[in-house]
């Protein structure tokens, strides 16, 4: 086999010849690292077990001018003047949604609510025919309810960074419509999970709403107590309606925040692994590694002797 000499230092350029030559004669060696990688590359993707994304198509509820619009638009001076504040809508809302749904507070109400740490963090397998998903049985133990592991069960910001991986939120900044899902092994459990985290962001919020409302109300009242000037009363009375009608509207409308245009349904195909990109990926990879070798081995073997 001729072996590849390096140029002198006077003569900067490359023999593209012997390169080539160098190249050709170890062929095999090539050869045989890139089918190794290929191989690799395959078993790696098909021990990998198939990921479903289940979402669903949100949008913002708003008012068009109406409801809480209108009523942040005619009382909105009037309340910033009395230091009380009436819910906005639109993108602020939105914003605050998304970030709620992503808070620590939500997910550990959210997980606990509905149990679903063992599905998040001890899930193994899923049958496609049966439609059961199977827990790894050295993880958790679904009869006892115990967790096997030997690092105990699992802390909240082992469920919280669970949560937010398999948490999967686009916002379209153009339309303002919003894909929420969820990724998971099962697509049942997908659908289900993204479901009911959009019920239970919208019961959060309205929540968050009417407390705050209560809490104003609460203050306005003492105001227009406090109050002698029948202007100032006026003002505060106005101010009260504003915020009862704010609790009105949040106790009788479902979709506070988001209205669902595209429900969550079960996915029928995997959204990962992408097997063909990762064997073509290994097999790119192998191949460069295998003309680095022999490279490598015709450049530094002339300085070794």
């Amino acid at each position: 086999m001729s072996e590849f000499t390096p140029q002198a230092p006077a003569d900067d350029e490359i023999d593209l010849l012997e390169l080539i030559r160098v190249l050709w004669d170890g062929k095999l060696q090539i050869i045989m690292v890139t089918a190794i990688a290929a191989i690799t590359s395959v078993f790696v993707s098909l021990s990998m077990p198939n990921i479903y994304h289940a979402e669903a198509l949100l949008a913002p509820a708003n008012d068009e001018g109406g409801g809480l619009s209108r009523m942040a638009g005619q009382f909105g001076g009037l309340a910033a003047l009395a230091g009380v504040s009436l819910p906005g809508g639109g993108a602020d809302r939105t914003a605050l949604a998304l970030e709620v749904l992503k808070s620590r507070k939500f997910v550990r109400e959210f997980t606990g609510k509905h149990k679903i740490a063992p599905q998040l963090l001890a899930a193994d397998s899923w049958d496609a025919n049966s439609r059961v998903l199977s827990l790894d049985a050295d993880v958790y133990n679904e009869k006892t309810g115990v967790w096997l592991d030997e690092d105990g069960p699992p802390t909240p910001e082992d469920i919280y960074e669970a949560f937010t991986g398999a948490l999967v939120v686009e916002e379209d900044a153009a339309s303002g419509f919003v894909r929420v899902g969820f990724k998971h092994l099962s697509p049942d459990v997908g659908a289900l999970w993204t479901s009911l985290a959009i019920k239970d962001l919208n019961n959060a919020i309205r929540a968050q709403d009417i407390a705050e409302a209560e809490s104003s109300i609460a203050y306005l009242r003492q105001q227009v107590e406090a109050t002698p000037l029948a202007e100032l009363r006026k003002v505060f009375f106005d101010l009260i309606q504003a915020q009862t009608e704010t609790m009105m509207l949040a106790q009788v409308r479902e979709e506070y925040v988001f209205k669902t245009l595209d429900p969550a349904l079960a996915p029928e195909r995997k959204s990962e692994p992408k097997r063909a990109l990762i064997c073509i990926l290994g097999t790119m990879l192998g191949g460069m590694i295998g003309v680095i070798y022999v490279l490598g081995r015709a450049y530094f073997r002339p300085q070794a002797a």
